[in-house]
């Protein structure tokens, strides 16, 4: 099978979207065909929803070996063999192939290599054999069940580094392919898989490729029936041993250096400059005044360290793999601190002068301009959660290993990550004579303020990305922080500092954070729920070959042109389109979506627009399922009864 990029077919397992390729041969009497010989294929992770979705494709070229065996009284002459492919190939759509192919075999008295014999051998070489031992061995590991998943854990003797387990395809239970590397046992590769259970009771085989790597570009497959040993245990007692007690005191050293490096990582950077501002206004004071507030500052990281450990624990409890940064992966939790860096940076560029100690979106602010206990407390805080998204080096090894241990193990290598994080604020605070080598307050403390607010937008910016799920998602959290900084920047001007009219501001920054809540973050985003959020309408790309083979189909079609930089198409699509109502009409008339996007040129949909009278986007048009009727043509603007009524008219 040779295929154009990006185009690829499937292994004998797909993963969570593709389907395998399947053969059906007619032989002659006395030859049998056994089982497609699949090479290891490349494991593709899309990361691009709220989930990732994990396949197992072939790229470029593959061959399918299958094996023929001729029986014994077979008579001397030619025999004819043909068989009949079905595969699904994808790109970024879709769509269903088949082939038939035929080959002549001459029975005879003399064995001769065929011209293929070179590319047989060359693919046979890539099949995962079966006949290698390993020692491999399976088990659950300790987490309970949870809504019929759990976690497998599978281990074996190999260097090969970096190692995988492909799965193959199931009828009781399913395999992720999701794969989490665990430290093992010297010399010993360990993974965690999730087994989750559609029907009948828990595996007590698995059956797969063990994959692994021993140089580039080498790469092996050994095929295995994995016997799952019950009951389990994710790791070896934890019996003090000398050795094992030497490894926990290298994995706290190791998670001391991880959190002192973590102070110059990029994602620690923009809270420096609320450190500086602080150690400048501190040096006003006195000595002990100084080293308390030092303490408190390593008081709010070890805090924080401790309540990262009670939440890695509780997941593990839970049956879910904790690592480091894993309050990043929520959406919730990316969302409000976006907004967090916003206000921070518009702070910093005097944009409003809320200092508000304590107070929930605005805290850091408090650090720049007023120190005391709750800001120093505070200032331990937000350094801490700036720093999980990063690893530092030794940090990320350590952590991982603290995972597999006890709680009390867990919580002290945090404390260890946490102390060592704190270390260098906390010192230079004890030694007042270092403080005294800042420079003294002036009028630059306001031009640097300004200028470290350009750090705080990259990270918002940054933040901004990471809680996107897509484009759209982009643009509308884009606005919505647009609206705030106009409250922020209202507030500041007119209820900080104008004598007018306060009252009618107040009122308008209420009313405006009001609406840029409820219509876009909760509306738009559906952010409180955004771990479950309804699928959107299943949007094909458009071609008018694509369109009139839907209503060949029976099948009315809807036809959305639009760019991704057209304000009405996207309000169309907000107030319209992607909503509940709609989605459940295409969903009911059994309707065909596509999409035409103009974002760049495209000749094929401006012939389309002119064809339709339109200079541009927006333009909806509602095809009847019959071919011969011609499509309604929607206004620009939108409403949803515009809409319905359309696809009423087209389902008749």
């Amino acid at each position: 099978m040779d295929m154009p990029p990006p185009w690829h077919t499937y292994w004998r397992n797909g993963g969570d979207a593709g389907q395998p390729t399947e053969i059906k041969w007619t032989l002659p009497e006395g030859v049998t065909a056994g089982d497609i010989q699949w090479p290891l294929p490349d494991k593709e992770i899309d990361t691009a929803g709220d989930t990732s979705l994990v396949t197992y494709i072939y790229t470029n070229q593959v061959v399918l070996l299958v094996p023929i065996t001729i029986g014994k009284a077979a008579p001397a002459g030619t025999l004819t063999l043909t068989a009949s492919a079905k595969w699904m190939e994808c790109s970024d759509i879709c769509k269903f192939g088949a082939s038939d192919a035929s080959a002549t075999l001459t029975v005879g008295d003399e064995a001769k290599p065929s011209p293929d014999a070179g590319v047989i051998e060359k693919w046979r070489a890539k099949v995962p054999k079966a006949d290698i031992a390993l020692s491999a061995m399976a088990f659950w590991d300790a987490a309970p069940p949870r809504d019929n998943s759990r976690g497998l854990m599978i281990e074996w003797k190999t260097n090969a580094a970096p190692a995988d387990f492909y799965p193959f395809a199931n009828t009781n239970f399913e395999v992720g392919g999701v794969t989490d590397p665990l430290p093992g046992p010297t010399g010993m590769i360990r993974l965690r898989k999730i087994v989750k259970k559609t029907e009948g009771g828990w595996p007590e085989e698995i059956a797969g490729i063990l994959a692994g790597k021993v140089g580039l570009p080498d790469r092996f497959g050994v095929e295995e029936n994995l016997k799952i040993q019950a009951p389990a245990s994710p790791a070896p007692s934890p019996a003090k041993t000398p050795a094992q007690t030497g490894s926990i005191v290298a994995m706290l050293f190791f998670a001391f250096l991880g959190g002192l490096i973590l102070n110059v990582m990029p994602c620690v950077l923009p809270v420096i400059a609320l450190k500086i501002l602080s150690f400048v206004n501190q040096s006003k004071e006195s000595p002990r005044r100084v080293r308390q507030l030092g303490v408190v500052y390593g008081l709010g990281v070890l805090v924080s360290f401790l309540v990262l450990a009670g939440l890695a624990i509780g997941a593990q409890r839970a049956g879910g793999v904790a690592n480091w940064g894993d309050a990043f992966r929520n959406r919730q939790f990316q969302i409000v601190f976006t907004i967090l860096m916003t206000l921070i940076a518009l702070n910093l560029f005097g944009v409003f002068e809320i200092t508000l100690g304590g107070k929930a979106l605005g805290a850091a602010s408090e650090l720049s301009a007023k120190p005391g206990f709750p800001g120093a407390f505070f200032n331990g805080i937000l350094a801490t959660l700036l720093a999980t998204p990063c690893t530092a080096p030794f940090l990320g090894g350590a952590l991982v290993f603290a995972f597999t241990q006890t709680p009390l193990i867990t919580i002290t290598a945090f404390l260890a990550a946490g102390v060592g994080f704190a270390f260098p604020f906390v010192a230079l605070c004890w030694n007042p004579r270092l403080i005294k080598l800042l420079p003294k307050p002036g009028a630059w403390m306001e031009r640097f303020k300004n200028a470290m607010g350009f750090p705080m937008l990259a990270t918002a910016v940054w933040l901004l990305w990471v809680a996107s799920s897509g484009e759209d998602d982009a643009l509308w959290l884009g606005l919505f922080l647009v609206a705030l900084a106009l409250a922020a920047w209202i507030w500041g001007q007119f209820v900080q500092r104008g004598a007018r009219l306060r009252g009618f501001a107040v009122v308008i920054c209420l009313l405006l954070v009001g609406t840029d809540y409820a219509v876009i973050l909760q509306g738009r985003l559906q952010w409180l729920s955004a771990q479950t959020k309804i699928a959107g309408i299943d949007w094909q790309t458009w071609s008018s070959e694509a369109v009139e083979k839907a209503r060949r189909d029976g099948h009315p079609v809807v036809v959305d042109f639009t760019a991704r930089s057209c304000v009405t198409c996207n309000l169309n699509l907000a107030s319209s389109l992607e909503i509940d109502r709609t989605r459940a009409k295409l969903k009911q008339i059994g309707a065909a979506t596509f999409k035409a996007d103009y974002t760049h040129e495209d000749p094929a949909i401006a012939r389309e627009l002119r064809r339709f009278g339109a200079s541009g986007v927006p333009l909806v048009l509602v095809y009847a399922k019959e071919p011969d009727r011609e499509p309604q043509v929607l206004p620009t603007i939108l409403t949803p009864a515009i809409v319905l009524n359309a696809l009423d008219q087209a389902a008749k």
